[in-house]
């Protein structure tokens, strides 16, 4: 019977592996999805075959050591490598974000990339995983994902105006439920849900990196006051945004460049 009870027992586990890192194999299953692990270079460590085959190499020692700048066709090649540095400099997770990769029998195809940390035991961050998920199969609609990414851009760029179903559907030529059900397939939210996403997430990111008046930011992400954005925000947070700035300066998490 196993004795892996608690996590010290888990860590002497994983310590007795002959190799640690055994998602890599794992995911070698899946040829809708790419899996790496990278240094606080950028530089790949660990990778799945499809990532290989992807980057129209032999085998997975063709990557290792190597940037995504120096596999991947630019510019996406040298915006991978900007979007890893940056995670590896603030520590911060990318979540979910929609993008376009390159394919070996096709120019690009839409993927939803997650990237995670990977800190030492001081909370160092010393390098990140990630995966990238296929949103198009070869017999998709490429314009339908170009259009929801133009949506989705179109928000992040204007989250201080008004952004309305209707009208960011009309935009791209699309009915209301036609914006929906883009939506929900590749985020699982309705195009309100993810415009509220997008404005919390924005909301969080300047109480971290800056010391902006609170006024200020609930105007900046389309609140007309204080009250209506603080009870949405302690409503998605759990917290007011004045306590929830506070705990990320008690965590040393407030942006350096605003001290």
């Amino acid at each position: 019977m196993s004795n892996i009870t608690n996590p010290a027992s888990m860590e002497q586990f994983l310590n007795r592996l002959a190799d640690p890192v055994v998602a890599a194999e794992l995911f070698d299953q899946f040829d809708n999805m790419t899996f790496f692990v990278k240094d606080d270079a950028g530089r790949y460590l660990v990778v799945n075959q499809t990532l290989v085959s992807r980057c129209g190499c032999r085998d997975k020692t063709s990557l290792i050591g190597r940037t995504a700048a120096e596999v991947h066709p630019q510019p996406l090649g040298n915006y991978f490598l900007s979007q890893d540095l940056e995670l590896i400099r603030t520590g911060r997770p990318l979540l979910n974000e929609m993008e376009q990769h390159p394919y070996p029998r096709r120019k690009t195809g839409w993927c939803m990339t997650t990237k995670l940390p990977l800190k030492d035991k001081a909370g160092v961050t010393i390098g990140l995983v990630g995966i990238s998920r296929d949103l198009q199969s070869a017999d998709q609609d490429r314009e339908v994902f170009t259009s929801v990414s133009k949506v989705v851009e179109f928000a992040k760029a204007n989250l201080s105006t008004p952004l309305k179903t209707p009208d960011l559907a009309e935009m791209v030529h699309f009915s209301v439920w036609q914006i929906d059900q883009r939506m929900r397939e590749l985020f699982g939210l309705t195009t309100a849900q993810l415009i509220l996403q997008l404005r919390m997430d924005a909301a969080a990111k300047k109480l971290r990196n800056s010391r902006e008046p609170i006024i200020a930011i609930a105007l900046d992400i389309g609140y007309a006051n204080q009250s209506a954005f603080s009870r949405q925000f302690r409503k998605t947070f759990g917290m007011p945004p004045g306590d929830y700035r506070r705990a990320k300066i008690a965590e040393g998490n407030l942006g350096t460049r605003d001290r």
